[in-house]
């Protein structure tokens, strides 16, 4: 038994590291926070814009080493990530981003809300396409993780595709708070890197494997992960009342 927890503490310090230096490196500044905007809709931010970003990203980043020691010593955790080498580390990088988006989805503090002229549900922030290529990754890892017995990482996939579900789901209902533009915006990309990273956990669970299939199926959910974590092709467009 100590042994075991020897062993979760000391593979728990790799992530921890690797979560500190990115909290380090990344911790989001005014640029960061212009660059977010303009990427996910918003061209040309106003001063007051900028502000609510940066917040949005710091939310996120803060929890990251935290989450990155925490998921590795989750009893039995090891029955997941035991043998995957690398792709241990980035399973953890990404669920722990998942679990952040997660934990940050509560509505600012001392934020104005403003009513849309119009209700908004699950396809205005994540197009029909990115659910369908969600669903298709899921099911096909839970289905080949059944067929081999690996139970565990089966739970762990569907556990991932529940959270990121969640985020979408909180995103359509949270109140609409704050600059239209900015909301619209980051709800949007709240939604779709959720949805993005329990693909990304997905196929990071196949890494140990070296047999040709499992190989494009990591590449299959690598390229899924990559066009769902994406901006929209289209800046989003809100419509506000006049002044």
């Amino acid at each position: 038994m100590q042994s075991t927890s020897a062993a979760a503490v000391a593979f728990a310090i790799g992530p921890a590291v690797a979560g500190l230096i990115l909290l380090i490196v990344l911790w989001p500044n005014e640029k960061q926070g212009v660059r977010l905007l303009a990427k996910w809709g918003v061209p040309n931010p106003a001063a007051d814009q900028v502000p609510v970003a940066v917040r949005y990203l710091r939310r996120r980043r803060f929890l990251y080493p935290w989450l990155f020691v925490g998921i590795p010593l989750i009893p039995r955790a090891d029955d997941v990530l035991g043998g995957r080498g690398f792709g241990s580390i980035v399973f953890v990088a990404l669920f722990g981003g998942l679990i952040a988006e997660l934990l940050a989805q509560r509505s600012p503090r001392q934020s104005r809300k403003e009513a849309l002229l119009a209700p908004r549900g699950v396809l205005d922030f994540a197009p029909l396409w990115t659910l369908i290529l969600n669903i298709l990754a899921i099911g096909a890892a839970v289905a080949s993780f059944a067929v081999q017995g690996q139970w565990p990482a089966a739970a762990v996939v569907l556990g991932a595709a529940a959270v990121s579900w969640l985020v979408v789901f909180l995103s359509v209902r949270r109140p609409a708070a704050g600059d239209p533009d900015v909301d619209l915006a980051l709800r949007t990309r709240s939604a779709r890197v959720a949805l993005g990273l329990s693909v990304g956990t997905t196929g990071t669970l196949g890494l140990e494997v070296g047999a040709p299939p499992a190989f494009f199926a990591v590449l299959a959910t690598t390229c899924a992960f990559i066009a769902i974590v994406g901006p929209p092709a289209k800046p989003r467009t809100t419509t506000t009342a006049a002044h």
